[in-house]
């Protein structure tokens, strides 16, 4: 799940993000991961990390390799995210999304409150 993200994002695919998926599975906040397969091959990816104490969700790492876009493979995965946050009794969903995402989340129902700027701080 971790390599084809790192693919799709345009990283190196690397350990680093995989590892730091486990360290946050492993403090059991509730995370879940999402795929999407053809056979065998992962597709589309995402997870769902509930906000404890709150009504909230987030919606993380969505991913569809570009070959399988516009199939409704990421809508599916997002759609069954926001079901499984219901379950858990989140009832406000937020994502931080890219702009292939961010028309998708949209015609959901959500809306664009801010922006980011990612990076990475280096001493």
């Amino acid at each position: 799940m971790s390599a084809m993200q790192d693919e799709v994002f345009g990283a190196n695919v690397s350990d680093g993000n995989a590892e730091a998926i486990l360290r946050r599975v492993a403090h059991d906040g509730g995370m879940e991961l999402w795929v999407a397969e053809h056979e065998g091959l992962i597709v589309s990816a995402g997870r769902l990390e509930p906000v404890p104490d709150t009504e909230f969700a987030g919606i993380w790492g969505g991913a569809t390799r570009a070959e399988w876009r516009g199939r409704g493979i990421y809508r599916a995965l997002t759609a069954a995210r926001a079901r499984a946050a219901l379950t858990l009794g989140k009832k406000l969903i937020h994502s931080d999304s890219t702009e292939y995402s961010r028309p998708i989340l949209e015609r959901y129902g959500l809306r664009r409150v801010s922006t980011t700027t990612p990076y990475r701080w280096r001493r």
